[in-house]
C-alpha cells in the first residue's frame, strides 16, 4: 500500500465508416477483466481460477508501451492506473495501463477459503508465474486481453511500491525476455526475522522531530503498567487511552505500536508531516507528561480515524482468523507470508543492542511466532527460514540491470530495502540505480504528484523517468 485516485475514465477512437468519422466509446478503467490461470503453475493441482485486472486506455497509442502493476497486498482499483505518477509516464510515452489483481487478495481466489490447506498455494513462484503468464498473453494474443489493438511489440514495464515493488524487481530478475524495466520503489526484497530496524527508521523521523526521547519515554511507563500484573491499573491505562478492557497485555501493546505508527508511511511535503501533526504535537505540550502525551496522540488517531472498539478488537486481538477461514481477510493472507516467506515481524530492540525502544518489549518473536501455528497448522514451520528466503529471491537480484530501486531516508520499511541505513544491501548493480530520496517517506516517488512535493521527490522521479526512456529506447 498507496495512492489516491481520481481520473475520468470514459475514452474513444475514432475510425472512418464511409465519409463520416465515428467515436467508439471504450470500457471505463472500472471495467473488470478477468484472466483464467492455474491454481499451481508447477504442481498437480490443474484446476483453474479467475485473476482480475483493470485497464486505462486513455494515453495510448499503436506502439506505445505497456505498464503493468499490481497492488500487491490489496484488491485492484482505479486508483492504481489512474492517478499515479506511472499515469504521467504513460501519458508521455502513448502508454497502456493495466493493474492485476494479486492472487488471494480482493476476488482473485484459487481457492474457497484461506485455510493454510488452501494458502500452501501462495508461493513466490506462483504469484510471479501468474504475471509472467499474463505478459506472455500480452505479447503472443493481445487481442484476448485488451480492447484495442496492441502491438506483440509493446515492452512492458513493471512497477510497484513496498510488496508490489519486490514484485516489480523480481519479474525483471526472473522474466528478462518479458519485462524490458522494473521501477521498484520501497520494495521490501530483504527479510530479517526479527525486523526491529522497522521501528528505529520511525526512531530516525522522530528525531528529526525532535519527540523521540519522550516517546521512548513513554512507551518505557506503558510497559511499567503493562508488567505489572496489576488488573486495575492496565484496565485504567486501557481506557484512558480508548483502546478496548478486553485485550490482554500483549494485544494492548500491538494495538498502540500499530496506532502510534498509523501516519508513518503518509507522504511528507514541503508543507506537512502527519508524525509531526499526529505525534510530535502532543509531546510539545509542556504541561503534559510523556504518557499523556502518548494517551492524546493515540485518542487522536482513534478519534481522526472514526475507530469504534469493535475495531479497534479487529486490529488489536491476535487470536482473530485462528478459526476462520473466510475469504477477504487481507490480515490472514499477510501473516501466512510473514510465516512462510520473509518473517519481518515488527519486534522491539532486543536489549543487548543499547537501542532506544519505540515500541513495547512485550512484542518479542514469542508474540508473533506461535500464531503461524494457530492459524494455519502445524505444517508451518517456525522460525520461519529468512536465510533461504535471502538466499533464493534477494541474491536474485544481483546483477541484473533495469531496475529502478528507491527508498525514502524516513522510511519505516527502509532497512528492508536495497538502500539500507547502514548503506546499499546489493553489491552488484550493472545497468540498475538505487537512489535514497532524502525526506521521503514510503513509496513516496510513485504517488499521484502534488505541487507542494519535496525536490527530492521531484529529482526521483525525473531520474525515473529518464531511465525508463532509456529501456524504452525514446
Amino acid at each position: 500500500m498507496l495512492f489516491q485516485a481520481l481520473v475520468s475514465a470514459l475514452v474513444g477512437i475514432s475510425y472512418l465508416a464511409g465519409t463520416e468519422a465515428a467515436v467508439v466509446p471504450l470500457p471505463p478503467s472500472s471495467t473488470p477483466y478477468w484472466f483464467r490461470q492455474p491454481v499451481d503453475h508447477f504442481g498437480s493441482n490443474s484446476n483453474t481460477w479467475e485473476q482480475q485486472y483493470l485497464v486505462n486506455y486513455t494515453f495510448y497509442k499503436a506502439g506505445g508501451p505497456i505498464y503493468l502493476t499490481t497492488p500487491g497486498e490489496s484488491p485492484v482499483g482505479t486508483q492504481y492506473i489512474d492517478n499515479t505518477h506511472f499515469t504521467v509516464l504513460a501519458k508521455a510515452t502513448n502508454g497502456l495501463l493495466v493493474t492485476i489483481e494479486h492472487r488471494f487478495f480482493g476476488q482473485s481466489n484459487p481457492m474457497p477459503d484461506l485455510s493454510g490447506a488452501s494458502l500452501k498455494y501462495l508461493t513466490i513462484e506462483n504469484v510471479l508465474e501468474d504475471f509472467a503468464s499474463f505478459a506472455r498473453s500480452a505479447k503472443n494474443h493481445p487481442q484476448s486481453l485488451f480492447s484495442v489493438p496492441v502491438s506483440c511489440r509493446s515492452k512492458i514495464i513493471f512497477g510497484g511500491g513496498s510488496y508490489s515493488g519486490n514484485i516489480a524487481a523480481w519479474m525483471r530478475a526472473k522474466y528478462p525476455d518479458l519485462i524490458q524495466g522494473a521501477w521498484a520503489s520501497s520494495a521490501i526484497v530483504y527479510g530479517r526475522l526479527q525486523y526491529y530496524q522497522f521501528d528505529q527508521s520511525y526512531g530516525r523521523h522522530l528525531e528529526a522531530l525532535g519527540c523521540a526521547q519522550n516517546f521512548s519515554q513513554a512507551v518505557k511507563d506503558v510497559d511499567d503498567i503493562l508488567l505489572s500484573k496489576d488488573a486495575l491499573a492496565i484496565s485504567d491505562l486501557q481506557s484512558r487511552f480508548g483502546v478496548p478492557t478486553t485485550l490482554g497485555v500483549r494485544d494492548t501493546a500491538g494495538l498502540l505500536a500499530a496506532l502510534s505508527t498509523t501516519y508513518s508511511m503518509q507522504a511528507v511535503t514541503s508543507t506537512s508531516d502527519y508524525v509531526d501533526q499526529s505525534v510530535c504535537s502532543f509531546f510539545r505540550n509542556k504541561t503534559a507528561t510523556p504518557l499523556e502525551a502518548y494517551i492524546a496522540s493515540v485518542s487522536s488517531v482513534i478519534q481522526k480515524n472514526g475507530m469504534n472498539q469493535q475495531s479497534l478488537v479487529q486490529m488489536g486481538d491476535s487470536s482473530i482468523g485462528i478459526d476462520n477461514y473466510a475469504l477477504g481477510q487481507v490480515g490472514r493472507v499477510w501473516y501466512y507470508m510473514a510465516c512462510t516467506w520473509n518473517g519481518n515481524w515488527q519486534i522491539a530492540p532486543p536489549s543487548n543492542t543499547g537501542l532506544s525502544s519505540y515500541r513495547s518489549q512485550l512484542l518479542d518473536l514469542d508474540y508473533f511466532e506461535p500464531n503461524c501455528q494457530n492459524k494455519f497448522g502445524n505444517g508451518i514451520e517456525i522460525p520461519v527460514d529468512v536465510q533461504s528466503y535471502n538466499s533464493n529471491w534477494f541474491d536474485i537480484l544481483e546483477g541484473v540491470s533495469n531496475i529502478y530501486y528507491t527508498s525514502g531516508s524516513l522510511d519505516i520499511w527502509r532497512d528492508s530495502t536495497v538502500a539500507a541505513s547502514t548503506g546499499n544491501l546489493l553489491t552488484k548493480t550493472p545497468g540498475s540505480t538505487i537512489v535514497l530520496i532524502q525526506g521521503a517517506t514510503h513509496v513516496q516517488d510513485l504517488r499521484a504528484e502534488m505541487a507542494d512535493d519535496l525536490d527530492s521527490v521531484k529529482r526521483a522521479r525525473q531520474a525515473g523517468d529518464a531511465l525508463v526512456a532509456k529501456w524504452l529506447n525514446i
